[in-house]
This record gives C-alpha cells, sequence and structure tokens, in this order.
C-alpha cells in the first residue's frame, strides 16, 4: 500500500485553485511551482500549496479528490481557510 495526499494548489489568496492528489507531494509540489506540467496549474499560476492532507492509501487520496472536486468553491476556500487562514505556501513544511 502506497501512501497518498490530496493537496490545492492556489495563485494567491482567493485566487485560481486546483486540487490534485499525488504519492510524492514534494516532488509534484516542485513540478506545480517550477511550470513543468503542462496545463491548468501552468496556465493559471497555482503555485502556492494552500492545503494538504494524507492518506495512508494513495486510492483513498485519490478518491477524496474526486469528492473535493465535486464541491462548490466556498467550502474549498472554508477548508484552506480552518487551517491556513492567510493562504501561506505550505510548500516548505514539507520538507
Amino acid at each position: 500500500m502506497k501512501a497518498g495526499f490530496v493537496y490545492i494548489m492556489a495563485s494567491g489568496r482567493n485566487g485560481t485553485i486546483y486540487i490534485g492528489a499525488t504519492s510524492d507531494p514534494i516532488k509534484r509540489g516542485y513540478e506545480h511551482r517550477e511550470g513543468l506540467i503542462n496545463g491548468f496549474t501552468k496556465d493559471h499560476g497555482c503555485t502556492l500549496l494552500v492545503w494538504f492532507e494524507a492518506f495512508d492509501d494513495l486510492q483513498e487520496a485519490r478518491q477524496r479528490e474526486l469528492r473535493m472536486k465535486e464541491w462548490k468553491r466556498p467550502w474549498k476556500i472554508k477548508q484552506i481557510e480552518e487551517r491556513n487562514l492567510d493562504w501561506v505556501d505550505l510548500y516548505p513544511t514539507l520538507f
């Protein structure tokens, strides 16, 4: 069983947000921050890791990601601000 993480990247406070899942948050965060992944996060400047949640199983993380993507934006912002009121970049905390 491989551990997994659900994460939210943002372009800034109350900016564009992206939800993803990964087994390697350090690598994936770096890829988003440096614009190494073509697509939504690169196009919208989502370089700040503003929220993440760890799971023992990557499949659980992927299921959580899919559920979160269905929820409305205000709920997603509430989730971010419950843990990270100022939308501080959490990427350095991964080390």
